[in-house]
């Protein structure tokens, strides 16, 4: 095999490796984002159980109450809904 080949070969292993390390690399980051957005919205969860408001929780996030809403009530009713916003549906409220 004539050194040149060799050394094509090697530079193709070598970004093989560089690609298969980037990938791994990818996954790890993306799991670690998905483990922080499902500990976000736990978080989420935690203080409107808590009592607070959407406005409370869009000034953390420099956004109005609507924005907040808008940001998380879709992906909170995927995990617990709430059949209406409120609150009487929530299952710390207390009775009519």
């Amino acid at each position: 095999m004539a050194g040149s080949e060799r050394d094509a070969r090697a530079r193709r292993r070598g970004a093989l490796e560089a690609t298969a390390d980037s990938l791994t690399v990818l996954a790890a980051a993306r799991r670690r984002r998905e483990s922080a957005e499902t500990r976000e919205l736990d978080a989420v969860r935690a203080a409107r159980d808590a009592g607070a408001s959407w406005g409370d929780i869009g000034d953390l996030y420099g956004l109005t109450k609507q924005g907040a809403q808008q940001r998380f009530k879709p992906l909170l009713g995927r995990i617990h809904p709430f059949p209406d916003d409120s609150g009487t549906n929530r299952p710390d409220a207390a009775p009519a």
